[in-house]
């Protein structure tokens, strides 16, 4: 990474955003003065505090004294008094992703998009560059278990980053590599609710791969097969179709872990490998990651060691052991709030629990991606054993006449499931799983808003 001309000083916007403060991190190691401002305060935030960056809890003007730079996330308004100070005294202001493409200048640099499954994906092709001893830099949208951390400052000529598409700005990133995982109908408010424009700017994201530089790519999916004729540059598949350079065979899944094969179409050998995460969705993660590694020319056994050695990433099917009374339970905490990830947690958590019946505590997140889904989500909850439906996440979104969780909750009832249920309190879930505990085995919090809060509430009060 190059040093900017000037910037000594660099002030985050929204810090406290999971890209936002991976990125400070990496600037904070790499000897900049950081500060930050952030509406509420978390553990995350006070453990950067005390690595030596300025954390202030609320925005003010009087945050950005001093500062060369301004970094901002997508959630934040051109009225925050901050970005209004810092015109008014000639400061630049950057998104988070001009940033995130700026530091990866210098570096050979892998960037993984896609509508699901970047951070799992990211967290694993940085876990094998770590086994083989690469030192890779990473910065991933959520907390790799394995570090508790969700960017790490390596001394490796690699940068491996999570490349976001719900704003578009990811068109800002120039990788050496670049992974799509799959193309999906969310975030399309951003483009003004036309999935074709969605496409659009997955092309521009692949076009900016230099001509030295190729695609690593999901050949089963649709959409990426779509526009995959629209990109000039070099394309290396993966997934179980018989045309891909990487085909996936024999998946076996037991108790949470997962065998299979990949055929590597270029050598025409087959390599066995074994992750410890359930799931097909998790097989295609980490195909993704072994394609870019074999690509790079790490060894096989590196890989290998990588993969079986890798434990998951924060609140994506993140495993924790409680006991109500003397009842042992599994809390699986799931970041997953499109309805095809919902699925794809049921379907692990099915695999894994065969016979386990399973209460699932569900916020919904943004009012736009509820109204758009609606049906979808109706048909992906009628599969849950039991829900609790907690009020919308509005992510600063206003409210949709009609669209809420009391309206879901009628829905599923009229549509047949017989154990549903709407809390608005977050308060009085403790009582309400009290209430609930002897008809279920296995309790999920599931989504992207404040029901991560209700996660800690529950470890709070019956971590084992």
């Amino acid at each position: 990474m190059k040093f900017f001309k000037k910037v000594k000083h660099i002030h985050f916007v929204g810090i406290g955003g999971a890209g936002m403060i991976g990125i400070a991190k990496v600037l904070l190691k790499k000897g900049y003065k950081i500060s930050g401002s952030d509406i509420t305060d978390s553990l995350e935030l006070k453990k950067l505090a005390k690595q030596g960056a300025k954390v202030f809890i609320g925005h003010s003007s009087k945050n950005i004294a001093g500062a060369d730079l301004l970094v901002t996330s997508t959630a934040i308004s051109d009225r925050n008094p901050e970005l209004v100070q810092a015109k008014k005294d000639s400061i630049t202001s950057i998104p988070r992703a001009e940033m995130l493409g700026s530091i990866m200048i210098g570096y050979e640099s892998i960037a993984v998009a896609g509508s699901h499954g970047k951070t799992t994906t990211t967290s694993i092709i940085a876990k094998i560059l770590s086994v083989a001893d690469l030192s890779p830099t990473y910065v991933v949208g959520g907390k790799v278990l394995s570090t508790d951390e969700n960017s790490d400052l390596g001394q490796g000529k690699y940068i491996v980053a999570e490349a976001d598409e719900s704003d578009g700005s990811f068109v800002h990133l120039q990788p050496d590599v670049a992974v799509l995982t799959n193309i999906d109908d969310d975030h399309l408010v951003h483009f003004n609710n036309i999935f074709e424009n969605l496409l659009d700017s997955f092309v521009l994201f692949a076009e900016n791969v230099p001509f030295y530089g190729y695609m690593v790519i999901n050949g089963d999916d649709k959409n990426i097969k779509k526009i995959s004729k629209r990109i000039s540059r070099s394309q290396v598949t993966f997934g179980e179709s018989k045309d891909c350079d990487y085909k996936i065979t024999e998946i076996n899944s037991k108790n949470g872990n997962q065998d299979f094969q990949i055929f590597n179409k270029k050598t025409n050998k087959t390599h066995k490998f074994k992750i410890n995460l359930p799931g097909k969705h998790n097989v295609f993660n980490a195909t993704a990651a072994i394609a870019v590694a074999l690509e790079e020319g790490i060894s096989i056994s590196s890989i290998k060691s990588g993969i079986l050695e890798f434990t998951g990433v924060g609140r994506r099917y993140e495993k924790h052991d409680i006991k109500i009374n003397s009842k042992s339970i599994t809390l699986i905490d799931d970041y997953g709030h499109h309805p095809l990830e919902i699925e794809s947690n049921i379907k692990a958590y099915k695999e894994e629990y065969k016979n386990k019946k399973v209460c699932m505590i569900f916020q919904p997140h943004r009012f736009s991606r509820t109204a758009q889904l609606f049906d979808d989500f109706i048909k992906v909850l009628k599969k849950t054993d039991s829900l609790i439906m907690l009020d919308i996440y509005s992510a600063s979104e206003k409210p949709i006449k009609g669209i809420n969780s009391k309206t879901i909750v009628e829905t599923l009832k009229q549509n047949g499931h017989k154990n549903v249920i709407y809390l608005k309190n977050h308060d009085q879930v403790i009582d309400l799983i009290r209430e609930k505990k002897d008809t279920f085995d296995i309790l999920v919090t599931q989504g992207a808003g404040s029901v991560s809060n209700v996660c800690q509430i529950i470890k709070n009060q019956w971590e084992a």
